[in-house]
């Protein structure tokens, strides 16, 4: 059995980079990458939990399957939005005032 802090620790270090991604990037895209991040370590620390919890509902894996459909459907919209953006404004950048 692996110890418990590596898996912690991977979340945080996935968190820390996907909030260090939304807030800092003006990419649409790699704004969304940073979400993206974010929900995989969310993902990463429920799978950790329920391992580590061992209750017989198997509640982590479950909120996990969840997750990833609730992000799955998150990034085509995200993704269509951003191709209007795009047909919209000839670029994807955040930081200049729509038009």
């Amino acid at each position: 059995m692996i110890h418990l802090w590596l898996p912690l620790s991977l979340v945080c270090l996935l968190a820390g980079v996907g909030a260090y991604g939304v807030m800092a990037r003006r990419n649409a895209v790699l704004v969304l990458i940073g979400v993206e991040l974010i929900l995989n370590s969310a993902n990463l620390l429920f799978v950790t939990m329920g391992s580590v919890r061992g209750d017989g509902l198997q509640t982590g894996y479950v909120l996990t399957l969840f997750l990833i459909t609730i992000a799955a459907a998150e990034i085509g919209v995200a993704l269509a939005v951003v191709l209007a953006l795009f047909r919209n404004r000839g670029n994807i950048d955040l930081s200049e005032p729509g038009a």
